[in-house]
């Protein structure tokens, strides 16, 4: 049996005892939140345009004064299919609940708009809640991402490359497009030696050089923000390996991390054990209030 997997089993143990703990060192009582304020929630909210076209997503939060953490959440679907109301999403009504404003994006998907279109979208959603944090008690520190297969390729680019290149589309060019840590969910690390990465293809240019660029593994350093990688070893989507030899690379390079890896769980999606692991790692990544 693989080390990680008994690291994963002994971490589960202590999860539910510790989620709590973790919450309220890190002086922040979501717990308290949920029992206190009404949920807001609110679907079709426009982030950005393209082209003309609106970029829609589901929000909710609860009903009163900040600050909270934000959380968005990007689908999975290779890119090619899927939505923000999927099990490959967060319902954000569960997430306003734990305290936090929640965000669930659509973005164009490739077989109309190519690649990179999804990515370019999904930072047009981090941009957004910056602009519109202080509209929604939203500690602009506190930002979070969560995603699923192709979601989490997405989430954690953000978390190693950030814009890089790529231009911004879809307004708020001027706002902050930072993250405190990210979520990967069954993600996809390497392009260019996954099954279905050639649906990651630019109109121009060499598309093998592109995926590369696209692959989170590529850019992990230094500066690679807090991730959460999930995975298990009878993935069919996604290969293992590419989150053992991410995992590797965080290691190397020194990057807060966790791996939770199991070996049953399939392609898995936003499911209850994703929840519990989200918000145990989430409260161990928010800022500690001064003593």
């Amino acid at each position: 049996m693989h080390a990680d997997v008994w690291t994963r089993r002994r971490f589960l143990g202590t999860t539910a005892m510790t989620l709590g703990a973790a919450v309220r060192a890190a002086g922040f009582d979501v717990e308290a939140a949920q029992a206190s304020a009404p949920v807001v929630t609110r679907t079709d909210v426009v982030y950005g345009r393209v082209e003309g076209s609106a970029l829609l997503a589901n929000i909710a939060y609860p009903d009163g004064p900040g600050p909270r953490a934000g959380i968005i959440s990007v689908h999975g679907g290779r890119w090619r299919a899927g939505n923000r109301t999927d099990a490959s999403s967060i319902r954000v009504a569960q997430w306003a609940e734990f305290g936090y404003f929640a965000m669930s994006i659509d973005y164009r998907l490739v077989g109309g708009s190519p690649a990179p279109a999804p990515y370019l979208d999904m930072r047009c959603a981090v941009r957004w809640l910056h602009a519109h944090a202080a509209d929604y008690g939203v500690d602009p520190e506190r930002l979070y991402l969560i995603g699923q297969s192709a979601g989490g390729q997405m989430v954690s680019l953000a978390a190693t490359l950030g814009d890089g290149a790529y231009p911004k589309v879809g307004g708020w060019d001027s706002a902050r497009a930072d993250v405190r840590a990210v979520v990967s969910v069954a993600g996809a690390y390497d392009l260019n030696t996954l099954s279905w990465g050639n649906l990651w293809t630019p109109i121009g240019g060499n598309v093998e050089d592109a995926r590369r660029v696209a692959s989170p593994m590529t850019h992990v350093g230094g500066a690679t923000k807090p991730i959460l990688v999930i995975h298990s070893d009878d993935d069919r989507s996604v290969p293992v390996q590419q989150a053992i030899d991410f995992v590797d690379k965080l290691k190397a390079a020194g990057v807060t991390h966790r791996f939770v890896h199991y070996t049953d769980k399939g392609h898995m999606g936003i499911t209850d054990d994703v929840i519990k692991e989200a918000r145990a790692f989430i409260a161990e990544m928010e800022p500690k209030k001064p003593a």
